[in-house]
């Protein structure tokens, strides 16, 4: 698949479009151009910069997210009522005899305002905190330790960013899976407000925390050395030989791979959020205790599907916006001449 994937890539009519090579700093490592200098729209670490990757976060997840509404629908009915929802097929079924074809389109608002802004904090605050750890790390602790920067950067990144998508989601997750209760985001805002107060807003915090969290680390930590490993390991030529369309079938193989290891690590939580949001009270414990050890993995099969999709299309829909955009890109991390010295010296 991969392969195939390349030669369509390489017969593509913007494939001739090439692209420079980096510079042997730190920010080579994380944040130099894959195009030439002229090609750059905006120097890396400014406020346009920054600004454009948010604006590539709130793209990739608001978009992405909102298109798999329906998916994510069945998947949060599988994981709260798994005696009526017993499967992907039957939870299609069931809600579309029920409520009708239009009901599979219901948290869509929610869905595209409140991962919209998670998006935003998602990758435009990683790149903040990717670089300002690069910086405080120096440029040979920054390869040796990069695994552990990625991760660093993107549980950073993502505690701010459910802050902001929290209360969106449980205004979803109730409209989803509370029949009745609201029928969109209009109504369910205040409506949960005047039932819970703020606190409404914001119980399923906590376990969204032990959800997103861990998923973020997977999503940019994986994406991050699968990325690199393709480059060094499957892709016949450099990076900066490579064409922009080229590299984004890299990306999105990347994503997908990422997304299936999210999927697992995050599942346990997401289960908890779902029966949390549609209880009225109760805590994360409880939640988990009343699933059980069985009912906390309910529902993994159509998240993988969902997740995997999902992370495949948000890595390509947030490097194309790099592209199309001319923002600097960077290239796989490269150990510095310096630390090549140093082994060398040991090895001697």
């Amino acid at each position: 698949m991969a392969s195939s994937l390349w030669e369509m890539a390489k017969r593509n009519p913007f494939s001739r479009v090439s692209e420079g090579t980096a510079t042997k700093d730190v920010v080579r490592q994380f944040s130099a151009a894959a195009a030439e200098p002229d090609e750059i729209s905006c120097e890396f670490g400014s406020a346009k910069y920054y600004a454009l990757c948010g604006l590539g976060g709130i793209l990739s997840c608001g978009i992405t997210h909102t298109a798999l509404v329906p998916l994510d629908l069945v998947k949060c009915r599988i994981q709260v009522d798994p005696l009526k929802y017993k499967s992907i097929v039957t939870g299609f079924k069931v809600t579309m005899a029920e409520e009708g074809f239009r009901a599979l389109g219901k948290g869509w608002a929610p869905t595209l305002f409140g991962y919209s802004i998670q998006g935003l904090g998602k990758f435009g605050l990683y790149e903040v905190f990717k670089k300002v750890y690069a910086d405080m790390l120096g440029e040979e602790q920054t390869y040796l330790w990069r695994t552990s920067l990625y991760l660093a950067a993107s549980a950073s990144a993502e505690f701010f960013a459910d802050i902001g998508l929290a209360p969106f989601e449980a205004v979803k997750v109730k409209v989803q899976t509370a029949p009745g209760w609201a029928n969109n985001l209009r109504e369910g805002m205040p409506k949960l407000y005047n039932a819970e107060g703020i606190r409404g807003f914001y119980k399923g915090l906590p376990p969204l925390w032990m959800r997103q969290i861990p998923y973020t680390m997977m999503k940019f930590a994986c994406f991050e050395r699968t990325v690199e490993a393709i480059y060094k390991n499957i892709v016949p030529k450099p990076r900066s030989e490579c064409s922009k369309s080229e590299q984004l079938v890299v990306t999105f193989i990347g994503g997908y791979i990422a997304g299936i290891f999210c999927a697992i690590v995050s599942h346990p939580a997401d289960t908890v959020v779902s029966k949390l949001n549609k209880m009225d009270g109760g805590s994360p414990i409880t939640a988990a205790k009343e699933l059980g050890m069985a009912g906390l993995w309910k529902g993994l099969a159509p998240r993988i599907l969902m997740i995997g999709t999902l992370t495949a299309l948000q890595w390509f829909i947030y490097d194309s916006v790099k592209v199309y955009f001319k923002m600097p890109r960077p290239p796989p991390p490269e150990m510095p001449e310096s630390l090549k010295k140093k082994l060398a010296a040991q090895m001697s």
